[in-house]
């Protein structure tokens, strides 16, 4: 396995309409992407790390923190409703027509503060020992899923899942969501599905307070807090 080539991806379009600016905001203290770009240096795994952005902003304050920018995404691939993905199989495809080929990848998220070194290596350890086709991370739902609501057409609330109304909570399935930090995955298999759980997926479990989705600006307040209180003590 040492031979393999890998590759850290971190998607960061310049548009974001509910937190302006979002992939290069300060975010205690420092751009919110330099934290994805140092974990992925930090890990020791890759043989390079690059940003795919269509914005110049974004490049810049990428290469400040030592990843590759080796081209600008297509305005077309980073509008509000393009898949990510795309992004990502953007980037390959570019590497490799202009001979870089990598074997493994991994995409992670420009707005990921909390995942760590050891978090990226785990996913790779996990790969490794399923013989998987691709790995992501995922972290359990903080309250049973079943026993969700929902309003009828009368507006009254009724069960979703009417099985488990009297059920207890420690004798629910327990049930996991991606996270949205962080994919690891073959690039072959990628790039023929097109999709970054395709072929054998397996999972890394992440605690919820390395899961946090930052889309709005209370989400943001809420990470930073969070990131200060984990981190005082350091």
């Amino acid at each position: 396995m040492s031979g393999l080539r890998r590759i850290a991806i971190i998607p960061a379009r310049g548009g974001s309409k509910r937190i302006p600016g979002k992939n290069i905001r300060i975010f205690c203290g420092r751009p919110i992407i330099s934290y994805s770009i140092y974990v992925a240096r930090d890990s020791g795994l890759f043989d390079d790390v690059v940003v795919s952005t269509d914005d110049r902003r974004v490049v810049n304050v990428a290469r400040q923190y030592g990843a590759r920018v080796p081209f600008l995404r297509p305005e077309e691939l980073a509008e509000d409703n393009v898949p990510v993905s795309k992004a990502v199989g953007h980037a390959l495809r570019w590497l490799h027509d202009h001979n870089e080929t990598y074997d493994y990848f991994c995409f992670i998220m420009a707005t990921a503060p909390f995942v760590t070194a050891d978090d990226i290596r785990r996913g790779w350890e996990v790969m490794k020992e399923h013989g998987a086709d691709a790995a992501f991370a995922v972290t359990r739902y903080d309250y049973p899923i079943w026993r969700a609501l929902r309003l009828n057409s009368e507006g009254r609330l009724e069960m979703v899942w009417e099985d488990y109304r009297n059920a207890r909570s420690q004798d629910l399935p327990e049930v996991w969501h991606d996270a949205g930090q962080f994919y690891w995955a073959k690039t072959n298999v990628f790039m023929a599905e097109g999709d970054l759980m395709g072929g054998v997926a397996v999972p890394i479990v992440l605690p919820r307070y390395h899961a946090l989705d930052i889309d709005t600006e209370e989400d943001w307040r809420q990470a930073e807090l969070l990131f200060r209180a984990a981190t005082a003590d350091h």
